[in-house]
């Protein structure tokens, strides 16, 4: 069955969850290897679980967070909104400005374009620092945030109101940080600022995980040998950055720096021997992948957490506005889950995994009440959350469908060019 906008608002008032399990299988077929992703020291996040199907607890793999599918179901709304299949509050940093080639003094030139950064793709919603840092183009550059409250903007007056009993500044101006959580902590309240806990959560497990190695090599048809070397490090007027003649060499000291460790491999030059991946203590390989009987994404949408938001309007409460804004984030929710999955779920390189099964969620309503085999498809999912939207603007909720466009404050794109600047000439990549 499908799911009505009348269905959907008696559940936000009663239910208890809207879930979904779903099986997953490497796109290479059952027991090919998937990488998960690795932590400090190459590990990855492996933990003893109680599954269905099995007499005993058995090692699961993480494959992907809950804070990387937050990332992916934003980025599949970031991508519906591009496409003009679904309008939703965001606010905009605009970097393209400081191309280069637009004129502007080196100290703010940027040598790699940025583009547009949204309240969907900043790390911390819309209290992260690249907006937090940056001015309202239409209210003569304000500081969107300041903490002097006389040189704020308007929004970042109201963002300084936002708490659960009054939400309808989020609502306005990003509603996916009452979906996905978020924690005003460098704001101007610093630790005291706004914190909303997640409603949407997703994970992606691989089951009955066994450890795979990990081998490299690579042979360099150059021919180039470890003896040739050493080789030095140049300045940054030089093209190729090294050079074997110690004369032309940067010096420390009078003497000429090598470049690394002046190897020819410094410069990725040579063969690699080929290698084993590393043991931990307990004798297991470090980051050379798993096989798995399979992987399971389970999401939950829990509806206690959006009914704990209210919604005031003009100072006042009002319980319809309330039930309006929780069935538009409940909507808003089931658009980021199905849009992500039809995505795909291509994790990471060699971690393509394929759903063998369509979407069917379930509704967790009164004790005991399950209703089950909720089938929505991308499209059905957002005419139902513009139904939702509609509704409550009849009740008087603000809801934009332009983005609020912020321009970065001269001192953050000086920041950005000086880190584009140390990363090309140092030939590394910040954190």
């Amino acid at each position: 069955m499908s799911l009505s906008l009348q269905q959907l608002r008696q559940a936000v008032r009663t239910a208890t969850a809207l879930r979904c399990r779903l099986r997953l299988q490497p796109a290479g077929g059952p027991g090919t290897k998937v990488f998960p992703p690795t932590y400090e020291g190459g590990r990855y996040a492996l933990e003893e679980r109680r599954m269905p199907g099995y007499d005993h607890p058995v090692r699961c793999v993480l494959m992907d967070s809950v804070q990387s599918q937050a990332n992916r179901m934003e980025e599949a709304l970031q991508q519906a909104v591009d496409d003009g299949r679904l309008a939703l509050p965001l606010v905009e940093v605009d970097f393209t400005p400081y191309f280069p080639g637009n004129g502007q003094p080196e100290d703010m030139r940027l040598l790699e374009p940025i583009g547009r950064v949204s309240s969907l793709q900043a790390p911390h919603r819309i209290v992260d620092a690249i907006l937090r840092d940056s001015v309202v183009i239409e209210e003569q550059r304000k500081p969107f945030r300041s903490s002097n409250v006389k040189q704020e903007s308007s929004y970042g007056r109201r963002l300084r109101e936002a708490a659960a009993h009054h939400a309808t500044p989020l609502f306005e101006l990003c509603p996916t940080a009452l979906l996905f959580g978020m924690w005003d902590s460098t704001g101007p309240k610093g630790g005291l600022g706004a914190k909303f806990e997640r409603a949407m959560v997703s994970e992606i497990v691989g089951i009955n995980a066994v450890l795979g190695a990990k081998t490299s090599s690579r042979i360099d048809p150059l021919g180039i040998q470890l003896k040739a070397g050493p080789l030095y490090r140049t300045p940054p007027t030089e093209p190729l950055g090294w050079t074997l003649d110690p004369g032309k060499a940067v010096k420390d000291k009078g003497k000429p720096v090598p470049l690394g460790t002046g190897r020819p491999s410094e410069a990725n030059h040579g063969n690699v021997t080929p290698t084993i991946s590393e043991r931990d203590r307990q004798g297991e390989f470090l980051g050379g992948g798993v096989t798995i009987d399979y992987a399971e994404q389970s999401i939950v949408l829990s509806l206690p957490a959006l009914r704990r938001l209210r919604f005031p309007i003009n100072g006042r409460n009002n319980r319809a506005a309330d039930e309006a804004a929780w069935t538009v984030l409940a909507a808003l929710g089931l658009c980021a889950a199905i849009l992500a999955d039809d995505a795909g779920l291509d994790l990471r390189s060699r971690c393509l995994l394929w759903l063998q099964e369509p979407l069917k969620w379930e509704l967790l309503g009164r004790p005991g009440e399950i209703q089950p085999d909720i089938v929505l498809d991308a499209e059905a999912a957002l005419r139902l959350f513009e139904e939702a939207v509609s509704e409550a603007r009849k009740c008087g909720l603000p809801w934009r469908t332009t983005p609020l466009q912020l321009q970065p404050a001269p001192e953050l794109v000086k920041l950005v060019v000086k880190s584009q600047q140390l990363a090309q000439s140092q030939g590394t990549q910040e954190e």
